[in-house]
């Protein structure tokens, strides 16, 4: 676990609220990935800096059981021009925690490790945390993600 400062940024990708009660989180958030890649997100956002995917877990209406919002999409230079179905957030600077998931990323890897953060006594900001999904993720059965949880 390493601790560091990051800088604002934007991201423009899809979203779902969902809630990490009666595990209905990893069948909407799964869900949300499958309309990611069946429906060629990348094409439809404007001003991508780069290929890597980000997962962002925003607007907690408490702590890590109460609801929140993930967005999947990727990093943006403006968030000016936001396509019709499509969601917009700037993530503000803040203090994170870094973790790497590393394993089969579709199937128990990056789910194993958030429950790991969860039952770590750590403290949490519950502003945004986020997963990157960039070059090390080329291949997911068999990759890693760095997660990022904000803390205070």
């Amino acid at each position: 676990m390493e601790k560091l400062q990051m800088h604002s940024f934007k991201v423009i990708g899809i979203s779902v609220r969902t809630t990490n009660q009666n595990e209905k989180s990893k069948k909407d958030i799964g869900e949300l990935w499958g309309k990611f890649m069946s429906e060629n997100i990348l094409e439809k956002i404007p001003n991508i800096t780069d290929e890597t995917i980000y997962a962002v877990y925003t607007d907690y209406e408490g702590d890590h059981t109460q609801p929140y919002t993930t967005i999947i999409g990727y990093r943006v230079h403006s968030l000016d021009k936001i396509p019709e179905g499509l969601v917009g957030i700037t993530i503000e600077p803040a203090t994170y925690h870094k973790f790497i998931a590393k394993g089969d990323l579709t199937d128990t890897a990056v789910i194993n490790k958030w429950e790991e953060i969860c039952a770590m006594n750590i403290q949490r900001a519950y502003t945004t945390d986020f997963e990157m999904y960039g070059i090390k993720a080329a291949d997911p059965t068999n990759g890693e993600a760095e997660i990022y949880v904000a803390v205070q």
